[in-house]
């Protein structure tokens, strides 16, 4: 399967890390790129429960073609979630269900600085938008 050109960007981004200080800044960076979601959309019904940090998720599909947006009150979650998103946007919903979220914090060389609970948290995150693209 075929990776977002933003997944390509991220892939090769991270890989040319030297070392995980330098990819613990990139990681931030992600987080602060991601846009602002207005305070309408940080209601309790658009937040994922299961994550220790509030992490908010609102979807909509175009053209067949799932676009996320998040934001977290946590900024190394926020770059995790824009990490994440950069993996999902653009999938269609069968596509979204072949995410192997594991895998690809791995390809980025973040996995092992995924604690249970972020990984759990970001787990929520990723079945909330398939319980979206149902």
């Amino acid at each position: 399967m075929s990776l977002p050109a933003d997944a390509v960007i991220a892939l090769e981004t991270f890989q040319a890390a030297a070392g995980w200080e330098q990819r613990a800044r990139l990681l931030m960076q992600w987080g602060d790129r991601l846009p602002v979601l207005s305070d309408v959309d940080k209601v309790e019904a658009n937040r994922v429960h299961g994550c220790e940090s509030q992490v908010w998720l609102v979807g909509a599909l175009q053209d067949g073609h799932w676009q996320f947006a998040a934001s977290s009150d946590a900024r190394l979650i926020r770059g995790l979630v824009a990490l994440l998103l950069a993996r999902v946007n653009g999938l269609s919903a069968a596509e979204l269900k072949q995410v192997d979220l594991p895998e690809w914090f791995s390809q980025l060389g973040l996995s092992r600085q995924l604690s249970p609970s972020r990984s759990n948290g970001l787990n929520a995150v990723l079945q909330r938008m398939n319980e979206l693209a149902g």
